[in-house]
């Protein structure tokens, strides 16, 4: 297998790794369901959530200021839960209930061995255990409620996967092992098959587009599920990896990730991808620097952000193709060989870019539409991952 295919969010062949790593020990509180906080004088007004290593942050999403340091060992994971005050947190048995607005982790967890994606569409969450290949699905509203109704779906193999549910009922999911991840699979609503392609190396990762079409990476290029079918488009290299997506409804552009050295131990690309699902077309946007999986996002008009080695996040007009202007945000940073350590992270919700830089501790605020940051907090400790509520 390519070295390049062990990457980010990406399969874990580090699979023993991070079973140990995140391996993690809480004391649940009380359970919350969907309702009213407990005390709402202490709510959390649009909860941003980050990592460190040893516990996470639940910030203010104004201030930025602590509300709430939650201690917890281990490597830890965290998703938006798809409603508007739940996150999830991956544990050593499963996706572990955080309540961002009390805030406080609950004691409810859907369990599932080697967690990893979780996907939020069409009101549903649907989670995809790499251990054991399972995929539960959750109405995103119930998430949180001690005896919310679930379905699941079991891949045929264990494998670093991902799954989505549309909203005529149909789940996109991937076929792979866990030596080896081939391409996708369309059940229909009661999960009979439709349609699969497995000419799809390293499938990785998914995002929608407008009309609800799937995107799916591949080692040389994306698949495209629409309207019943599944097309292949393709790299204009012969290895094109694109891993990593990001989306948005009321756009027919994604924007991908894009790695083009099968040998490289770490490559640090300084190419973007843009997979136009109308036109079933790839152009690729040169940065002039370099970025990593945590680094894309999309703007409130579908501008297409990557947060760049060079400490700037450039903005890129999807249909044009090109870079329309960079915000300076922290210094020149770069990526480290392990994906599990922390480097700085870009998160965006509504008209806001945050970013966060574990050298100086600090969390940034940015106003996409003005170009500038608006507020910076010191955090007690190097943050790492990075992420909010968001439905």
């Amino acid at each position: 297998m390519k070295k390049n295919a062990l990457r980010p969010r990406a399969l874990t062949g580090i699979a023993a790794v991070l079973t140990a790593a995140i391996a993690l020990t809480a004391c649940g509180s009380e359970t919350k369901s969907a309702g009213t906080p407990s005390n709402a004088a202490n709510t959390v007004k649009d909860p941003i959530v980050t990592t460190y290593d040893g516990g996470l942050y639940v910030l203010d999403g104004e201030s930025l200021k602590v509300a709430k340091d939650i201690p917890l060992d281990g490597f830890i994971r965290i998703n938006p839960a798809g409603n508007d005050r739940h996150m999830l947190v991956s544990t050593g048995t499963g996706f572990r209930v955080l309540d961002a607005l009390s805030p406080e982790l609950t004691s409810i967890e859907y369990k599932g061995s080697k967690p990893g994606h979780v996907v939020r569409h069409a009101g549903r969450t649907v989670l995809f255990a790499d251990g054991t290949g399972e995929v539960t699905i959750l109405d995103s509203k119930t998430v949180g409620e001690a005896k919310a109704a679930t379905r699941t779906y079991k891949s045929a193999a264990p494998h670093h996967g991902v799954a989505i549910e549309l909203e005529n009922g149909e789940l996109v999911t991937t076929l792979g092992t866990e030596e080896k991840r081939v391409g996708i699979l369309v059940l229909d609503k009661d999960h009979k098959e439709i349609a699969r392609n497995e000419s799809c190396p390293g499938v990785h990762g998914e995002t929608t587009a407008k009309g609800e079409v799937v995107v799916i990476g591949c080692q040389d290029g994306v698949l495209i599920y629409k309207g019943g079918a599944i097309t292949k488009v393709k790299s204009p290299t012969a290895y094109g990896r694109i891993g990593n997506q990001s989306g948005s409804d009321t756009s027919p552009i994604v924007l991908g990730d894009y790695k083009k050295d099968a040998d490289a131990e770490l490559e640090r690309p300084e190419q973007v991808s843009l997979i136009n699902t109308e036109t079933g077309t790839l152009k690729l946007v040169d940065l002039g620097t370099s970025y990593t999986f945590r680094s894309l996002g999309r703007g409130p008009q579908d501008q297409a952000l990557v947060l760049g080695t060079d400490g700037q996040i450039h903005v890129i007009d999807p249909e044009a193709a090109k870079v329309t202007k960079t915000i300076p945000v922290i210094k020149k940073w770069t990526e480290p060989l392990e994906w599990q350590e922390a480097r700085p992270a870009l998160f965006v919700r509504g008209g806001t870019a945050y970013v966060s830089d574990p050298t100086t501790k600090n969390l940034y605020a940015i106003d996409i539409a003005a170009g500038k940051v608006v507020t910076t907090v010191p955090l007690p400790k190097a943050p790492n991952e990075l992420s909010g509520i968001r439905h």
